[in-house]
């Protein structure tokens, strides 16, 4: 935590970490500058005043209970960290006194309420009070200097406005995502500072006490399990009955107004192939209805269960965590007789109660094992990450039973719904506060579409949408121009539109019908591809200057090789729009492209990493670049640029491993072998996105279905999805060197793939990775863990273990530089 440098004596800085000390030390030089008692058991600070020249103390990690009343007599310290602790209260006095105080972190206590003479700590510029109990944050107005503000996963309904008024406000980062917030709406929040200010400066303008109340409410399950029906009959508040033929493919949308809320329903496609899309789209704080055909579920299989529920209730768990998801028992009119439904809804609730309490389990087992290790604070940041997931609660809510012919079950579903989004202990999102001004500009938005001045399939340019607006409210220019963008990102992120504000590309376009560009994603993700493709019309293929025996060849190529051309996907997305709208040429080629230049959905396609696209403009590079750890970016083996005219590699469409397999060969004893853990599993559609994202570091590789082979210069690396003992983990294998200087070069190599992995994994807040490097003895079951490393500079980085030789619990011996990263010019 505390860095010792050249000229840093050794009683300037006193490491104490991680030695289960229930006291202070005694013979600590009361001149210590610095002094590191994370992860201790501390349960008071006794003598912490013998110490008045700290600057740094770190009481991380500890049981302590009572805020440290000795520390009043630090007077020269500038930062602390308690976070961690039990601590509820914190007496008035301490921070008047704490005048050099700049960093301070009370995260993951009990505290209830702030003292309110904190703000007399006029130098503390970071603070982090996340994951505590307060419902206000008030006694902070007053601290002029402060720059970074975390105060995410409390009770807060409101933030202070006077923190965020632009005369006095130095807040550059202030967190506040997981509070019921309603002013501002969280969804504000998550756009930063400047959305804050802005929010709070239009309601100092146009102010407001009338709540807004927006719910996306996703509808998830197999396919044909009745979500459709069931969406449709909730909109409509009476049974609908949809065919089989009609069912949805992709994502539908739609909205009811009920009680005073608004809904948005996102109905999600069951079958395998649009599954790779839906993380897109699922959303945090939004209310699950998991449907389950009760007729077809059976107690005995146990892979009924798994199928039906566990695979939603776990991606949703990986992908939203801190979600509400109501289950929903449909198609009780086939079942045998009530007491069949019941039978089965006991089982469901049981077996769910059941796999989150094991979860809970086995990540608390997965935190004692690294805790038992000989030196626990080089685990910090895994241990972190534990306790984050362990902080997580999904509800589950009891399955109700229905049966979606009837009236009066839509009915009792749809009250069932409104009392568990009107409840408080249920659902953590409340109805909140907007400025006259954003209710006035979002209303325009609506009255533009309803008027058609808003074209049909609703993407249009930023400009031209402030103009429109312009004409329909009185704003000034300049007023509309600050709300409109936090405005555009608040509805982005309730559901409403889509604007990709960080695709540079798209950024000055918005998406105000969503379904619209929905529609255009499942023309090329979908479960009848091949058939679709097989289907194209001589007449589109002379539209796009084709013939064709070049539609055959894309068949073979999709069906065979996972790649569509795109010439292909152009035919399939036009001929998908001129059903929906008629003789617009600009549309079709601002969506579908051209021959020099990609159209709006190859663009979101691929980046959200859902294909691969071809290269043109350099051939292999055995001189190319590789990974730095110290590095938070690379460039890529090459200078090559996409081919709007080349092909798109979707690895959700691959069907065997047979390429990899002739390149890689068998695997070897004395391969370097690294095994990437994800626990509590991999999300689904995980690997495909590792594909497209580790083969995009390379331009030479060779893709299966569940594996891929990169090529840098000479050297090799296979990644791998692959099941030990039923826990999922990722092999990243190289060929082992002829000489001891070209190990530095492969672990580049793999430690290019695992950066990539982790920086894929964060957007799963749900799921955390562990790494193991396996005992090269055939047989041996041992393994060793990694430490910490992703902040590790270059030096330590390739000196994660010290020694020339390692030895597993099994007793055999091998060399570091086959186990871990190991530069001996380094060592020496």
């Amino acid at each position: 935590m505390f860095p010792v440098n050249d000229q840093t004596t050794s009683w300037e800085f006193c490491d104490l970490s991680g030695q289960k000390r229930k006291f202070l030390p005694q013979d600590v030089p009361v001149h210590t500058r610095s002094m590191d008692l994370q992860r201790n058991k501390l349960k008071r600070v006794t003598g912490i005043s013998r110490f008045p020249f700290l600057v740094q103390l770190n009481l991380s990690r500890n049981k302590i209970m009572e805020f440290p009343h000795e520390l009043i007599n630090l007077q020269k310290l500038e930062e602390l960290y308690l976070n961690q602790n039990n601590i509820r209260h914190i007496p008035e006095g301490i921070f008047p006194n704490l005048r050099r105080l700049k960093f301070l972190k009370l995260s993951t206590n009990r505290l209830t309420k702030l003292p309110s003479d904190i703000n007399q700590g006029t130098c503390i510029t970071y603070l982090d009070l996340s994951k505590n109990c307060l419902k206000d944050i008030q006694p902070l107005v007053g601290l002029t200097k402060l720059k970074e503000l975390f105060v995410k996963k409390n009770e807060l309904t409101e933030l202070p406005s006077q923190l965020f008024h632009n005369g006095t406000c130095e807040l550059t980062v202030c967190k506040a995502m997981g509070n019921p917030l309603r002013c501002p709406p969280e969804e504000v929040c998550a756009g930063g500072v400047m959305d804050i200010q802005s929010y709070f400066q239009h309601m100092d303008e146009n102010p407001n006490t009338r709540s807004a109340w927006t719910v996306k409410t996703m509808f998830l399950g197999c396919s044909m399990a009745g979500k459709s029906t069931l969406c449709r009959s909730l909109r409509e508040g009476k049974p609908v009955a949809i065919a089989v033929e009609n069912r949805t493919e992709g994502i539908e949308i739609s909205q009811l107004y009920a009680e005073g809320i608004r809904f948005l329903f996102w109905d999600f496609a069951g079958q395998e192939e649009y599954y790779l899309t839906h993380h897109v789209f699922i959303t945090p704080r939004a209310l699950v209805i998991l449907t389950v055909d009760l007729a077809s579920y059976s107690i005995v299989d146990p892979q009924s269960f798994n199928d039906q529920l566990w695979f939603w209730i776990n991606n949703i768990q990986l992908r939203v965590p801190d979600s509400v998801v109501l289950l929903v028992g449909t198609h009780c009119d086939q079942c045998t007789d009530q007491e069949e439904v019941m039978e089965k809804k006991k089982d469901i609730e049981e077996k769910v109660n059941s796999r989150l309490a094991n979860r809970r389990t086995v990540l608390k087992q997965q935190k004692r094992n690294l805790e038992e290790n000989a030196n626990p604070s080089l685990f910090t940041d895994q241990l972190d990450e534990l306790d984050c997931l362990l902080e997580y609660n999904l509800k589950v809510l009891d399955l109700i039973t229905i049966d979606c012919t009837k009236m009066e079950d839509i009915g009792k579903l749809r009250s069932h719904v409104l009392t568990c989004i009107q409840s408080e202990s249920v659902f953590l999102c409340s109805g909140c506060i907007l400025p006259k001004s954003y209710e006035t500009v979002s209303q325009a938005i609506h009255t533009l579409v309803a008027l058609q001045e808003i074209p049909q399939h609703g993407i249009i340019q930023l400009e031209e949408l402030r103009d429109l607006i312009l004409n329909h409210v009185k704003l000034s220019s300049e007023s509309l121009k600050t709300i409109l963008q936090s405005l555009l990102r608040y509805l982005h992120r309730i559901g409403v539109i889509i604007w990709y504000e960080d695709i540079s590309v798209l950024s000055d376009r918005v998406f105000i019908q969503p379904s619209f560009l929905i529609s255009m994603f499942k023309t090329i993700v979908r479960h009848d591809l091949v058939q679709q493709l097989e289907g194209v019309s001589r007449d589109l293929l002379m539209q796009e200057g084709a013939l064709v025996k070049e539609k055959f060849t894309w068949v073979d190529d999709l069906r065979c090789r996972g790649t569509l051309h795109n010439a292909a996907m152009r035919i399939l997305v036009r001929r998908a729009i001129e059903k929906l709208i008629k003789d617009d040429d600009d549309l079709v080629e601002e969506v579908v492209g051209t021959k020099r230049e990609e159209g709006i959905i190859l663009t979101l396609l691929q980046h959200f990493e859902v294909c691969l696209p071809t290269l043109v403009g350099g051939g292999l590079n055995p001189h190319a670049p590789v990974f730095t750890p110290s590095e938070k970016q690379w460039k890529s083996a090459s200078e090559a640029k996409r081919d709007p005219n080349g092909a798109c590699l979707f690895p959700i469409y691959l069907q065997d491993e047979l390429i990899v397999c002739q390149k890689w060969g068998e695997n070897r004893q004395d391969d370097l072998s690294v095994h990437v853990y994800f626990l509590p599993e991999i999300p689904h559609g995980f690997f495909h996105r590792v594909i497209v994202k580790t083969c995009s570091l390379y331009q030479t590789h060779w893709v299966g279905r569940e594996q891929c082979l990169l090529c840098c210069g000479n050297r090799l690396c296979l990644v791998r999805q692959k099941k030990r003992d039923e826990d999922p983990f990722i092999e990243i294998r190289c060929r082992r060197p002829e000489k001891d200087e070209e190990f530095r070069q492969l672990w580049d190599l793999i430690l290019a793939v695992i950066s990539k992995l982790f920086v894929l994994s964060r957007q799963w807040p749900g799921l955390t990775q562990q790494i193991h490097t396996p005992c090269p003895e055939t047989g041996c079951p041992h393994y060793f863990t990694w430490r910490d490393w992703q902040e590790l500079n270059n030096a330590d980085f390739y000196n994660l273990v010290k020694g020339e030789k390692l030895v597993c619990k099994g007793g055999h011996t091998r060399r570091t530089e086959l186990l871990f990263p190991k530069d001996k010019h380094m060592s020496l």
